[in-house]
């Protein structure tokens, strides 16, 4: 899932390391996710290294080693990870219980948009940050995120057929398409936030999704 980021007020927040500097004891695991969550979406895959993840997650480089055999494994682990984080996403928010199911789509819309705040890297993907540095280096990291991507497509996909069987299915379109281009259209904010180092841009593109989903769907009063 695209999560893609999942660090609002209604999703577990990153686990971070005790005020002493080392990870709890058996949170180790758990606090080197995290530390990859935050530190590869600052500053990309490639540029971090196994010593800065050690360090923001407060563990012994020993420690990384004793649950991962490297740090394409702890990426792995990390993209399944981000998955688990954003399914509150699709359970959590007030929107998820309106009636309507196109109500409840563009509703996920306004939740995403809502979270284009503070710091790029506090809301741009993780997965979607990796697979662009490691799709061509990494089949595992590749497939790992294109797992992520898929389930949170999969995720969005059941209220699409919904307000499909509701609303008339438009011309040419699925759900699952429809679901993806969401998702394409959230993975392209965040590069084009990244390029000015402003949400603005992003909030921009996500508020001509949600128009272009009303009118997809004849709704043409204003978003």
């Amino acid at each position: 899932m695209n999560p893609n980021q999942p660090s609002s007020g209604t999703t577990p927040p990153a686990a971070s390391a005790p005020p002493s500097g080392r990870a709890a004891r058996g949170s180790a695991r758990a606090a080197l996710i995290a530390a990859a969550h935050q530190t590869v979406r600052k500053q990309g895959y490639a540029a971090t290294t196994v010593d800065q993840i050690c360090a923001a997650a407060g563990v012994t480089k020993g420690a990384f080693f004793h649950h991962f055999a490297s740090k394409e494994a702890l990426a792995v682990a990390a993209a399944e990870a981000w998955t688990e984080r954003a399914r509150p996403m699709f359970e959590m928010p007030p929107h998820t219980r309106l009636d309507d199911p196109l109500e409840r789509l563009l509703g996920h819309i306004d939740f995403r948009f809502a979270m284009l705040d503070g710091p790029v890297e506090e809301f741009t993907c993780f997965v979607g940050t990796m697979v662009q540095e490691a799709f061509a280096t990494s089949d595992a990291i590749r497939l790992a995120c294109e797992a992520s991507i898929n389930a949170y497509c999969n995720a969005l996909t059941p209220d699409i057929e919904a307000a499909m069987a509701r609303h008339g299915t438009p011309e040419g379109v699925t759900a699952l398409g429809l679901a993806q281009h969401i998702q394409s259209v959230l993975q392209g904010s965040f590069i084009l936030a990244k390029t000015t180092n402003d949400p603005a841009i992003a909030r921009e593109s996500v508020t001509h999704l949600k128009r272009y989903v009303r009118m997809l769907f004849g709704r043409r009063d204003a978003a």
